[in-house]
């Protein structure tokens, strides 16, 4: 975990220019995951410009709101900005916090299906994973007229106030909030501010910029790295979807109550991958098709992702999924968008028991 740098020390760094040399240096070392990626000029593109997706993401966590004293809720994964295989029924919001000091988030809550905050430890640029220090979901909310409170601290608020849970080292507030149909579910109104004292933001300082610099590069060279080796071995359950590490995803952010089932798959233009289980019985589930970088695919203008609501039922009581990169006049087609090949994720939130290993299979597309 970084520590605060030594006055003297940072301001030299910036004034002699080492801080920013040292950052392009970690954004040139980054670009070595590209390279080690498949022999593929658009996959390769791909990579470049996610780690210019990652750059701007961590300059504005990093650089522009890092200041714990007065937090900034902002959408770090969005449209255009991607990693980890992000859901496309979510839209994330994250905020510097610290536990040492104490919050209030407040607001309408909305009428979207999952939403849940977590507190957790550190921040993706810090190098390590972020275990969680606290968790409320939407249905555990005290909900009066629309509007309800939270608050963020390491001990219990008196008065029986709903509490988000820190710990001293908390240092990132993460909010989930998952359409399942976006038409008819609107999205909580919040707001978040410190409470423990003055809410200004601190000066910025050579102390800021040295430090926000290194957590920046961090970012981009670590996670960038983290999750190509996350493919890498999703090489071994190519056009499958084994279980996932649930202890693995816990401790790099993933939801406890979601079981995950991360995998790759590989396709021919004339290929389909058929993708069927029972419909266990879930909160709800979701499947969507990511790149070769576990960015999700872009779901602005194509259907490339399905979950419990939108997809088609089936008589047979059972979840069908054909993917492809043409319509082959299936139900619950979702495109490639003309890639070969990348990642792709099935989730189940909450399941009752452990739910079922999906069936892939992959066949020749009709004429």
């Amino acid at each position: 975990m970084f520590k605060p740098e030594d006055p003297n020390k940072a301001a030299a760094r910036v004034m002699d220019g080492q801080a920013w040399d040292d950052f392009c240096d970690i954004l040139k070392m980054a670009g070595a995951v590209v390279r080690e990626g498949p022999d593929d000029p658009q996959i390769r593109a791909e990579g470049l410009r996610y780690l210019t997706r990652l750059t701007r993401v961590a300059l504005e966590a990093f650089v522009e709101n890092a200041d714990p004293t007065a937090p900034v809720l902002q959408r770090t994964v969005h449209e255009t900005a991607k990693m980890g295989n992000d859901n496309p029924d979510n839209v994330y919001l994250n905020a510097a916090i610290s536990g040492k000091h104490r919050y209030r988030l407040y607001g309408r809550r909305g009428s979207v299906h999952w939403l849940e905050f977590a507190t957790q430890k550190g921040s993706y640029g810090e190098g390590r994973g972020m275990p969680p220090t606290g968790r409320i979901e939407g249905k555990d909310l005290t909900v009066v007229d629309g509007q309800f409170e939270v608050i963020l601290s390491a001990d219990a608020p008196e008065g029986g106030k709903d509490w988000l849970p820190m710990q001293d080292d908390t240092g990132t507030l993460i909010v989930r909030q998952s359409w399942l149909d976006r038409e008819h579910e609107t999205l909580p109104e919040l707001q978040l501010e410190r409470i423990d004292g003055e809410t200004s933001r601190q000066p910025f300082s050579p102390v800021a910029i040295e430090l926000g610099l290194r957590k920046a590069g961090m970012l981009v060279a670590g996670a960038s790295r983290i999750f190509a080796g996350w493919v890498d071995g999703f090489q071994a359950h190519v056009n499958e979807l084994p279980r996932f590490d649930q202890a693995l995803s816990d401790q790099m952010g993933g939801v406890p109550d979601i079981t995950y089932h991360h995998s790759y798959w590989r396709l021919a233009p004339d290929e389909v991958l058929l993708i069927e289980c029972e419909a266990h019985p879930c909160d709800h589930w979701n499947f969507q098709l990511s790149n070769h970088w576990m960015e999700s695919l872009d779901f602005r203008h194509d259907r490339i992702h399905l979950n419990s609501e939108i997809a088609q039922e089936t008589s047979d009581g059972r979840i069908h999924i054909a993917v492809s990169a043409r319509d082959p006049g299936l139900p619950n087609w979702l495109t490639t968008q003309g890639l070969s090949q990348g990642a792709m994720c099935f989730r189940w939130v909450r399941p009752e028991g452990e739910p079922p290993i999906p069936d892939c299979r992959v066949v020749k597309r009709g004429p």
